[in-house]
């Protein structure tokens, strides 16, 4: 295989393949982190994963949060899971979620048994997982087994001008190889929704990619709306990098998505495409953590994240690749850069050499090489919660 078609990663028992070998803990429930983070501070070798919901939830929401813990603990970087919540019910549900991939996973409640009592036996489960898994070893893999998602962050000109076609000259590089990508923030695509509707694969998944930027427009916008967005959309980062309007904005996003692909389907939060390889959209928050962690639970193993002011999202179990044109960025904020594509707002780089190159970062990521927000410890994990709990 070429240099850029293949990388070394983790075969999984459903024959997805990872990046990352993690025994993950698992809360349930907010109030199971303790629990959660005691196990991992036991058990070298694992990684807890503690977060704000999983109390009263009902409906939809309810349901999302069971795809979003579903969907981390199935996602391929994950080669086992330890569940822990505050009763049995929801937690058997989410460990015979995690269990249909057939991984490794079980289930402790603390109800009836107490934080102590949970904490030694999950414990030693874990310790169990990590003998289990540490050993497994990689092996060779096209790149249409590699799922890349992509989000920005902290945009400014030089965002749309270069990192962001960086990311969707890698996209029109290997979409048509089979690799599966995915494009997120609905709010963000406010001004330029015609474009990006335009860029669907048929009428019909334009239809309903529009459906669902414009229920996000009568569920939140208008009933919420106030004089001035400018905290928001687009935030103060934005402003101070040169971004004046939502429009600005919306069109350096797009730019996420390349010339030439065309996004095959519409993704809830944190749904796995079901459509074969391809580009996807997925409706998220174009808030950092939450987007990723939603495209995570959907089974994506690397993430592309272009920055322009400096971003300095990670996440727990899916690494974060951070991309930049803004040669000030890379001055001041060099420690948190994988791939540096100021050459381009110099003329010293064509946007294909910036698809290379974050190609080549991609390729390295993939075969076990920490990134920037990795190796400074970044963990962001944040749940998307969609009303009021019960």
């Amino acid at each position: 295989m070429s240099e850029l078609s293949s990388f070394w990663g983790y075969r999984r028992e459903n024959s997805r393949v990872g990046v990352r070998n993690y025994v993950a803990i698992l809360p349930v429930d907010d109030i199971s982190n303790a629990a959660c983070e005691a196990v991992a501070n036991n058990i070298k070798g694992t990684i807890a994963l503690p977060h704000a919901y999983g109390r009263l939830q009902f409906g939809e929401d309810l349901e999302l949060h069971f795809r979003t813990i579903i969907g981390t603990g199935a996602n391929p970087n994950v080669a086992a899971c330890v569940v822990i919540g505050i009763e049995p019910g929801w937690t058997k549900h989410i460990v015979d979620g995690i269990a249909a991939t057939g991984k490794p996973v079980v289930g402790f409640s603390i109800e009836q048994n107490g934080d102590i009592a949970t904490i030694a036996k999950a414990s030693h489960q874990a310790k169990e997982f990590v003998h289990l898994t540490s050993g497994h070893l990689r092996e060779e893999c096209d790149i249409s087994e590699l799922w890349v998602a992509a989000k920005c962050g902290e945009s400014d000109t030089t965002t749309g001008l270069a990192s962001c076609p960086a990311v969707g000259n890698m996209y029109d590089k290997w979409i048509p190889k089979g690799l599966y990508g995915c494009f997120s923030e609905t709010t963000e695509i406010t001004g330029a929704e015609h474009l990006c509707k335009a860029r669907a694969i048929s009428p019909e998944i334009g239809e309903k990619f529009m459906a669902t930027w414009q229920a996000y427009q009568d569920e939140v916008i208008e009933p919420f709306k106030t004089s001035d967005l400018s905290d928001s959309q687009p935030t103060k980062g934005n402003i101070l990098g040169g971004l004046t309007t939502i429009e600005e904005k919306a069109l350096g996003n797009l730019a996420k998505i390349g010339k030439d692909v065309k996004y095959i389907d519409v993704l809830e939060p944190a749904e796995a495409p079901k459509q074969g390889p391809g580009l996807y959209f997925m409706d998220t928050s174009s808030a950092a953590a939450e987007c990723n962690t939603l495209q995570a639970a959907a089974g994506y193993s690397v993430h592309c994240f272009p920055t322009g002011q400096g971003n300095i999202i990670g996440h727990p179990i899916m690494p974060v690749i951070k991309i930049t044109g803004n040669p000030r960025t890379v001055r001041t904020m060099g420690e948190h850069i994988d791939v540096d594509v100021s050459g381009v707002v110099r003329r010293e780089m064509t946007i294909s050499d910036a698809g290379d190159a974050l190609m080549e970062c991609i390729i390295r990521t993939a075969n076990g090489t920490m990134t920037c927000a990795e190796a400074l410890g970044h963990r962001e994990f944040v749940m998307t919660k969609l009303y009021r709990s019960a």
